[in-house]
């Protein structure tokens, strides 16, 4: 016979993060006489309600045990004058069963399971990296019987994060940076022509009202993250929070079962990232971004915009440098001084060098094809050059012929090689005028080369100064490079104009753009909470650090969506959502402090690029293998199974389209099966690869059967997905009762088939777990009920194990 008390703790305005508790009460009671009250009954609980005494001055320990005359009382504390009611606690007890004689008494077991418990608390849940990331916890006791008639003692956690509003923060504040920097990236392009020059304004106009909406949701967020870690269900349209996730949490349970230590499960529960705001009206992001057809068939990656941004610093950088030591070469040439000469020649030629080696990057001759590709045609009746831009330096469009209809590939190597003969020439020209060479046909061959001015002949050399003779390879290398900058900086204003514009123009309106972002910063704020979990509890996992590093960490979603009516929309943003996590990398990184603030994940980097560093406390960080602690990039697989379940999938499964789950299902089991062949290659012998293929098969085989409601491909795919050490999240609508049924079966499933729960108390452990469990406190919490929002017919439409418990619905 045990007995069970809850004692709740709670934190005083938002001091649940520092770990700071305030007492509030106190009351105490008989053990001995609770017992007494009421008759058990094997596996029912026993319910007491005791008030809660007002606190005035503490004295002793918050929770104490005392024994008076035969009874064991408990009290949270004593004080000297507690008079009031502030509330009350609800105290509950369990009648087990008797054990077999062969066994040794429950007494026997009974407090090792509760030092386990104990233990795992104080050294893993309360350290600092623990308490950074998860905040205003509701736990819930268990305990259920085995096949064996042993007892499982199972820790039920309902965590909020802080990451709810963290990463959506920081992700605007980068997504306002990159657009503000691609606005002044614009404006430094100089003048362009008129097609070109309204391109570049249709960018701005939408980055800019871009960044406008994001800093008044930044503002906005700021002031409701200080005072909360939570958006409840009812806020999903709220335009102010598209960004936050709704209703964000961590669902984990600890296991501990005889004579072993605890085991935690986890699973992300939030509602399905998706924009309420604008609504589905006109469909999800998948639809309107089939809708919508690109204006340019060129396109760069950001990796190219940035190295023509680079290019383009570096030539107007090296220009000016190149041509004031040519002046000075000139100058010293009055007065010949050999040293000074050869001083400034030798500086005149690591410059060229370094602009033609900049010059040579093929993304200049590709980008001026690309050019030529797309204004031939435009550029024909007019006497415009085929670049279609308008550079500085360049002639107006009025004193230019029209380009040969047909582009040599070869004309951009002869211009920057143009560039280095003419170098060539000079530095001839000075060794003769300095006696080095005698020989002339060398500086008459490059004259020719370069279709240089007026050069000094043998015969008048002696007789002509020696700025008269430099003069005309000079200005020949001035010319040269005028032309080598022009056509590169025509490109590379090129290569940029077409970035900005695919990263903004041609992905649609600007409510779209602004969809894509919210939708994502919900999936990526989810993701990173699981990440962060998942690589805390793997740290001492040298097998699970290792396949991070080979093959990345494998993130599942679960979809309870159905195929009808609006959540058809909601489902094409999570579906998109998903898609663009693969752009996301994870990073490990030594964090300065153990402070909360020091060891919160920190995102980087730009749109289809982020970089998540998740920091850890220097003694744990140090204890990483050197590919982790030297940077090394984590990748992300993520996949999305989804089957309706409630009364709307049945009306899209008999008159309507469920072809957007079928797809989606079969997509997301190729990249399973591809990501768990990777793994066994790098992993052959991981633990739990072996039951892979088999898994993997029955899955294949699951979502091909078609079935109506199939649920079995969901508990398939979460079983994958624990076997290979990834990241699981369920999702509905707003993470509210479909969601609380789904975690609730997956803990009793996990309960049964790696911890032996008994067949026969299977249904009873899954009603209790609904009906009393922290799924109740997370409706409670966002509707103010504690009651599921089903009906009794709409039940009836659910599969079997999806349906709550009397009572606790309506």
């Amino acid at each position: 016979m045990m007995s069970c008390i809850n004692c709740f703790h709670l934190p005083q305005d938002n001091s649940a993060s520092t770990g700071q508790r305030t007492f509030l009460g106190f009351t105490s009671f008989s053990i001995r006489g609770f017992l007494r009250s009421k008759d058990s009954q094997s596996f029912s609980a026993s319910f007491l309600v005791f008030s809660l005494k007002s606190a005035g001055r503490r004295e002793g320990s918050a929770v104490e045990q005392r024994r008076e005359g035969g009874n064991l009382h408990a009290a949270f504390s004593r004080t000297t004058d507690g008079v009031n009611e502030v509330g009350e606690v609800k105290v509950s007890h369990l009648q087990m069963e008797e054990e077999g004689e062969d066994r040794a008494p429950p007494e026997h077991k009974c407090p090792a399971l509760c030092d386990a418990l104990h233990g795992s608390i104080q050294d893993k849940e309360n350290s600092p990296m623990m308490r950074a990331v998860l905040c205003a916890q509701v736990c819930k006791l268990y305990r259920f019987q085995t096949d064996d008639r042993r007892w499982l003692l199972v820790k039920e956690q309902m965590s909020e994060t802080p990451l709810s509003f963290s990463v959506p923060k920081q992700l605007l504040s980068a997504l306002v940076q990159e657009l503000t920097s691609r606005v002044l990236d614009l404006r430094e392009l100089g003048q362009l022509l008129p097609h070109w020059d309204g391109l570049r304004c249709d960018v701005i106009t939408l980055c800019n009202h871009l960044i406008g909406c994001y800093q008044e949701t930044l503002t906005e967020i700021g002031k409701l993250s200080a005072s909360s870690c939570f958006k409840s269900s009812l806020s999903k349209s709220d335009r102010h929070l598209q960004f936050v996730p709704t209703n964000l949490h961590s669902q984990r349970m600890e296991v501990t079962s005889p004579g072993s230590a605890g085991v935690w499960y986890e699973v992300i529960t939030f509602g399905a990232p998706a924009d309420h705001h604008y609504g589905f009206k006109h469909g999800g992001l998948k639809r309107l971004l089939s809708k919508h057809h690109r204006s340019s068939s060129v396109s760069y990656s950001s990796d190219e915009s940035c190295r023509a941004r680079d290019l383009l610093v570096s030539v107007t950088h090296l220009q000016p440098l190149i041509f004031g030591l040519a002046e000075e070469l000139l100058s010293i040439s009055l007065e010949p001084r050999a040293n000074r000469l050869l001083q400034v020649l030798d500086g005149l030629s690591q410059q060229v060098h370094r602009f033609v080696h900049a010059l040579k990057d093929e993304l200049v001759k590709s980008a001026l094809l690309d050019i030529h590709g797309q204004c031939a045609s435009s550029c024909s009746d007019s006497h415009v050059h085929s670049n279609g831009l308008l550079c500085e330096g360049s002639p107006p469009p009025s004193e230019r012929l029209p380009e040969e209809a047909e582009y040599d590939e070869e004309e951009w190597d002869l211009t920057w090689t143009n560039v280095a003969k003419s170098l060539n020439c000079i530095i001839a020209m000075v060794d003769r005028l300095l006696g080095r060479d005698p020989h002339l046909q060398e500086q008459q061959e490059y004259s020719e080369d370069t279709k240089s001015y007026n050069t000094a002949s043998p015969s008048s050399s002696s007789e002509s100064s020696w700025q008269e003779q430099l003069l005309p390879l000079v200005i020949t290398l001035r010319d040269c490079v005028r032309e080598a900058v022009a056509k590169a900086r025509t490109a590379m204003t090129f290569v940029v104009l077409q970035d900005a514009v695919g990263a903004t123009v041609n992905q649609g309106p600007a409510q779209m753009l602004h969809r894509r972002h919210a939708v994502f910063s919900q999936a990526l704020s989810a993701v990173v909470c699981g990440f962060v979990l998942k690589l805390y509890g793997g740290l001492e996992d040298p097998e699970f650090l290792q396949q991070l590093l080979t093959v990345g960490i494998l993130v599942q979603f679960e979809g309870l969506l159905s195929t009808y009516g609006e959540e058809v929309g909601m489902l094409e943003d999570m579906e998109v959502g998903v898609a663009d996590l693969r752009g996301v990398v994870f990073k490990v990184t030594e964090a300065k402090t153990e402070q909360p603030k020091d060891l919160l994940p920190m995102l980087r980097g730009t749109w289809g690029s982020f970089v998540v560093e998740v920091p850890l406390p220097p003694e744990t960080f140090r204890s990483l293998p050197e590919e982790l602690k030297a940077g090394c990039l984590i990748r992300v697989e993520s996949i999305l199974f989804n089957i309706g379940i409630n009364q709307q999938q049945s009306l899209a499964e008999r008159f309507g389209d469920s072809s957007l789950q079928e797809n989606l299902n079969l997509q997301s089991c190729k990249r399973l099966r591809t990501y768990c062949n990777a793994l066994r290659d790098a992993l052959p012998h991981m633990a739990g690869i072996q039951s892979l293929s088999e898994s993997l098969s029955s899955l294949d085989r699951s979502v091909e059967a078609k079935r109506r409601k199939n649920v079995e491909v969901l508990w398939t795919a979460a079983s994958v997905c624990r076997l290979v050490n990834g990241v699981r999240l369920t999702s509905c609508k707003s993470a509210k009762d479909r969601t609380a049924m789904s975690v609730t079966l997956e803990q009793c499933q996990v309960l049964r088939e790696r911890h032996a729960l008994s067949q026969q108390h299977f249904s009873t452990s899954l009603d209790c777990m609904r009906r009393n469990g922290c799924r109740m406190d997370n409706v409670q919490k966002n509707v103010g009920n504690r009651r599921f929002a089903f009906s009794a017919v709409q039940l009836l439409t659910f599969p079997r194990l999806y349906r709550p418990p009397d009572g606790s619905y309506g």
